[in-house]
Formats: C-alpha cells, sequence, structure tokens
C-alpha cells in the first residue's frame, strides 16, 4: 500500500483515524500499531512474519542489554549487543545483498552456484536502521530501554515513515510514544503538510517521470545529448519530489497522529556546493551515519588521513545502502570524492566563486550522479553520461526538441517547486491577517488535493522511486 493511492487516501487513512481519534488514551498506540502491521502486510503478507520478528528479537535485546549495563557484565553486554548488531544486519544483507553476492560469485568460479532471487522486503533498509539507532543508543546508555511491547513495536512499525523515512532515531520520539496530544493546528498542519507532499508526488514526480521514462527508452539513432540532458534533469526533479513528496506525506501524517517528525529535506536543490547538498538531502540518513558511522570511528578528530578514510567508509556504505548494485557503490564513492575533495582541495576556490557559478558547479555534479543512480547498471550509467556529453550515434537532436517542447512548462514548474520561495509564500499568507490570502491559499491546497485525486483515477504511470531501497 502506498500513501498516493485512492484506497490509502480514501478507505484506510479515514478508518485509521476515526478509530485512533475516538478510543481512550491509553488504546492510541495498540490501534497504531495494529494499523501499522496491516499497512505492512497489505503489500507484504510474507514478510509481515520477518517484521513482527524483528519487533520481538530486538525488544527482547534491549531488555537484556540494559541488564547487563545496569550489572556492570561488560562482557556479557557485548556479547548480546554485537549479536544484536549482527542479526539485524544479516537480515538486511541476506534479503537484500544475497542475490548480488551470488551474482558476482558466478562470474569469476568456474561452476554456477543457483539461486532464486528473493523480493526486497518493502522499507526493510528503513526500519533496520530504526532498530539498530534503538539498540546502540540503549547499550551506550543514551536512551532508557522500552519496556512496553506495544511502544516498540509500534516505534519500528508506525505506518506514516515505515516505508521511506524519515529515519526515526528512538530518542527523537521516546517521550511521544508515551506522551502525545492530537490538537485541532497540529491536526491542520498535518493536512498540509500530507497534501503539499501528495501534490509534490503525484502532480510533479509523476508528470516529469514520464519524460525520463520515455528518454532513457529511446533507441540509439534517437538519443542525442540534448535528449539525455533532458532526460537526466527530469529525474533529478522527478527523484527530489517523488521522494521529498513521501517525507512530506509522512510528517504530515506524523501530525494527525500526534507525532514531530524530523525534516528530512531542506530544499538541496539551492546548494552552492556538494557539501551543502547533503545537509539539504535525506537529511536523517546523513544524520544516522555521521552519529552512528562516522563519528564512532574517529571522525575528523585523529587527523586528515584518518577523516578521509571515515568519509570513503560513510560513503560507501550509503552507495550500498541504497541498493545491491555496482553503480550504488560507484555512486557513493563519487560523492566520497566530492566531498573530500571539497574539503580539503577545492573548499578555498569554490568560497572565491560568484555565488550563481557555485549554484551551477553543484547542480551539474548532482545530476551526473543522478544519472549513474537511476541507471539499472554501471555499464549503462558509463553509456548515458557518454551520450550526454556528445558520445551518441543520434542523426540529429529532434527527439531532444520533442521533449523539451512538450516538458518545458511541468519542467519549469519543478524548477520553481524546488526552491523556498513558493513554500515561503504560502506560509506568509497563512500567518497573514488579511482573510483574502488565508482563504486563497486553503482553497489552493484543496484545489492541489483535487487535482491530485483526478491525476489519480486515471493513473497509469504511478511508482515510489525508494521502494527499490
Amino acid at each position: 500500500m502506498i500513501f498516493s493511492s485512492l484506497f490509502f487516501l480514501f478507505v484506510f487513512l479515514p478508518l485509521t483515524l476515526l478509530v485512533y481519534l475516538f478510543v481512550p488514551k491509553k488504546a492510541k498506540n495498540i490501534v497504531l500499531l495494529i494499523s501499522s502491521l496491516i499497512f505492512y502486510a497489505w503489500g507484504e503478507p510474507v514478510y509481515i512474519l520477518l517484521m513482527v520478528f524483528s519487533i520481538i528479537y530486538n525488544y527482547i535485546s534491549g531488555m537484556e542489554i540494559d541488564f547487563y549495563r545496569r550489572r556492570g557484565n561488560t562482557a556479557q553486554l557485548r556479547l548480546i549487543f554485537w549479536l544484536a548488531v549482527g542479526v539485524n544486519l544479516g537480515i538486511l544483507g541476506f534479503f537484500k545483498y544475497y542475490g548480488f553476492l551470488l551474482e558476482n560469485l558466478n562470474r569469476i568460479l568456474p561452476f554456477t552456484i543457483k539461486y532464486t532471487p528473493l523480493a526486497l522486503p518493502i522499507g526493510i533498509s528503513f526500519y533496520t536502521f530504526q532498530t539498530l539507532s534503538y539498540i546502540i543508543d540503549v547499550y551506550r546508555g543514551d536512551v532508557d530501554v522500552q519496556r512496553n511491547p506495544i511502544n516498540f513495536g509500534l516505534y519500528i512499525s508506525m505506518f506514516p515513515q515505515l516505508i521511506a523515512g524519515p529515519i526515526v532515531r528512538y530518542s527523537d520520539i521516546e517521550a511521544q510514544l508515551t506522551d502525545r496530544k492530537v490538537t485541532f493546528e497540529g491536526f491542520g498542519q498535518g493536512v498540509k503538510f500530507f497534501v503539499k507532499g501528495l501534490a509534490k508526488k503525484v502532480l510533479l514526480a509523476n508528470n516529469i517521470g514520464m519524460a525520463y521514462t520515455a528518454i532513457s527508452a529511446l533507441p540509439a539513432d534517437k538519443f542525442s545529448a540534448l535528449a539525455a540532458w533532458i532526460g537526466a534533469v527530469a529525474y533529478t526533479f522527478q527523484i527530489y519530489f517523488d521522494f521529498s513528496g513521501y517525507s512530506d506525506m509522512a510528517i504530515g501524517l506524523g501530525k494527525m497522529f500526534g507525532f514531530t517528525f524530523m525534516m528530512n529535506f531542506d530544499h538541496p536543490y539551492i546548494s552552492s556546493s556538494i557539501t551543502e547538498f547533503w545537509r539539504r538531502w535525506h537529511i536523517s540518513l546523513s544524520t544516522w551515519f555521521r552519529e552512528y558511522v562516522y563519528i564512532p570511528l574517529g571522525g575528523n578528530r585523529e587527523g586528515t588521513a584518518k577523516a578521509i578514510r571515515n568519509l570513503f567508509i560513510v560513503w560507501t556504505l550509503t552507495g550500498f545502502w541504497h541498493g545491491a548494485a555496482w553503480n550504488f557503490v560507484v555512486w557513493g564513492l563519487y560523492y566520497g570524492v566530492l566531498l573530500v575533495l571539497e574539503k580539503y582541495v577545492l573548499h578555498p576556490v569554490i568560497e572565491r566563486l560568484p555565488g550563481a557559478v557555485r549554484h551551477i558547479y553543484a547542480l551539474f555534479f548532482v545530476v551526473i550522479g543522478w544519472v549513474i543512480f537511476a541507471a539499472p547498471s554501471l555499464s549503462s550509467a558509463v553509456h548515458y553520461i557518454h551520450v550526454m556529453f556528445g558520445g551518441g550515434t543520434a542523426a540529429d537532436g529532434s527527439a531532444g526538441v520533442y521533449y523539451l517542447y512538450n516538458y518545458l512548462i511541468i519542467l519549469i514548474l519543478c524548477a520553481l517547486c524546488s526552491g523556498p520561495g513558493v513554500t515561503a509564500s504560502l506560509n506568509r499568507c497563512i500567518v497573514a491577517r488579511e482573510r483574502r490570502k488565508r482563504i486563497f491559499v486553503i482553497a489552493l491546497y484543496i484545489a492541489a488535493f483535487i487535482c491530485s485525486i483526478a491525476f489519480l483515477v486515471n493513473a497509469t504511470y504511478n511508482p515510489f522511486l525508494y521502494f527499490r531501497f
């Protein structure tokens, strides 16, 4: 089940809200937990068992870690902790990477290992990182162990952010699991976030995504440099509005149920460096790797050589986290190289450049990065980039002109909506004292919701890109 589906919008969500708002406070977490398990089982009936196992195992592990930590039994504490880390990473590795491992082994071994490809459990990368953050924080003593199994199960399986984040650290919502309120104002903010995210996903991501899909399927004699650049820019907008739209919907749903989740995107395409881009893109993932990998490895506290080593470890893992394919590993290393160069070589040069030049520089490398990320294989990514820089065999650029003409308006809309100006203007109108401005914004959100539903009714193209991860 996805948020941008008619069943979710008009059946699952209204029923869940209706029951949740009218049950006693003590039953609210039970309602949300049951709803979350139904939500997950709707699309993954088999893997619900994996989700339940993860909840039970990590709940017990947390209790054991707390038990041995309080008694100062260091040896047993470390054993239980590393066993929990190993089990969580082992489950993620088996379902996400075992096919990748065997495929590559079959290329070098003199015999073939037969295997059956497994469907990737939806959201496993996200909820595994959440369980790991809990286990690590309990081990460190940064948070109290969660003794209520219902509350812990809700933390792991909460449907608003289950399938696509943001990755919620236990410390961020520890208090909210037991003490939260649904207010009229908070519910209204949640609706606003949700409608904004739905519009970004359905009206912008889906429509601009059709351009990339069509262009990437062009035959060689039509695939020109112009077409390749339009396709790359189209995917750049598609993945942003697709993923940030889902994050906005998750944040909005959280507010409807009384939770506050961290913002996951902060207009990344206005960045003037790659470093700034990664402060604004998928903030919860960057925060997770910084807190649980980069800093424990030593960060930048032990000299330049080790800091560079730590950056490359983090970015190799970041690439691998996104998918079991070499193009994801290369994508992670690509950003590792860029960030190291910016930090230790290019920073003084970049700072002296005009703002517009820095912005173009950042966007250029981001677009190239998305080509590597989007490609079905590393070789196809290399080919696509080769065509972007004039290495194609297209006789003319007529296909590129055709797609530019047909998608120019949506490209302009995407460019405008990817910046902070539109959101800032709407927010100013919402808080304005003039009633007409507030009514205009409310009407605009209603119109965006109606248009989104109209598109979904006849939708033949409604993918969610991060289901791959």
